[in-house]
């Protein structure tokens, strides 16, 4: 019973509400369009933009530390400059001679060693500097014949026969000229020119100055044409041969003069 009386009451309700409204709207015929237009104006109402900058990014505010507060968390100040930055790459790595610094000591004619001065390798030489001397068969003979030859040119200069003062000539320069293949040195031929004299042993310099880094000379041995006596390394520029990870190939440039340390 009392179901029906609420019901009755919202029934009631409902129907003086809508009786209003055709009120107002028979008093108003226009009121409706005013309503359904207002309702469409605030729909269509943008919202103003957001600048996303000021959406993101908080008010920045200073921030002031203490002399012991940077102290004890480790703040440190610098003057920025510019400055060229060394890079540091620590490896392995093999050193060798430069292959463009280092000489060979050979002769061009057979003989026998006769003394040894330079008797030991990794011993320093210098250029210039006695390395053996050496006794040749074949270069006591034509340094002999360059003699005869010169003392037969200065007696057969006045010759009237026809290609005989030519034809001494031709022995004196035919000799002289086969001591020059044999890179005897200028020293030796002043010598041989102004004692008229043919020394026994042949003296044999170091063609360069750095360290004896091979030696094959020894006292009585006999030398042919080609024979390795000495090699003489200048080790004032070396070769390395590191070892490098494929991440480090980009900071080593080839031929850049740069500091190489050796941890001996």
């Amino acid at each position: 019973m009392r179901g029906y009386r609420v019901a009755f009451f919202i029934t009631l309700a409902a129907a003086l509400l809508l009786a209003g409204a055709l009120t107002v709207v028979a008093l108003r015929p226009h009121a409706l369009d005013d309503i359904i237009e207002r309702v469409k104006a605030k729909g269509t109402t943008e919202a103003p933009p957001v600048r996303p900058e000021t959406a993101a990014i908080p008010e920045l505010v200073p921030v002031t530390l203490t002399p012991e507060r940077m102290q004890r968390i480790g703040v440190k100040t610098g003057t920025a400059e510019y400055k060229q930055v060394h890079d540091e790459i620590r490896t392995t790595g093999t050193v060798e001679v430069d292959e463009t610094r280092l000489s060979e000591v050979q002769v061009r004619f057979s003989g026998w060693v006769q003394k040894v001065f330079v008797d030991a390798t990794f011993q320093p030489v210098r250029v210039g500097q006695p390395l053996l001397t050496i006794y040749s068969p074949d270069l006591v003979t034509t340094e002999n014949e360059y003699l005869l030859a010169k003392q037969n040119r200065d007696l057969l200069a006045r010759s009237t026969v026809p290609g005989v003062a030519s034809g001494s000539v031709s022995l004196l320069s035919s000799a002289l000229e086969r001591l020059k293949q044999w890179q005897i040195p200028d020293r030796e031929l002043a010598e041989l020119e102004e004692s008229g004299k043919v020394k026994r042993e042949l003296e044999v310099d170091s063609p360069a100055s750095g360290l004896i880094v091979e030696r094959n000379a020894l006292p009585n041995m006999y030398v042919q044409p080609g024979t390795k006596l000495y090699s003489v390394a200048d080790l004032s520029s070396v070769w390395v041969y590191a070892q490098l990870f494929q991440n480090d190939l980009g900071r080593v440039a080839v031929g850049n003069a740069a500091e190489i340390t050796v941890d001996s």
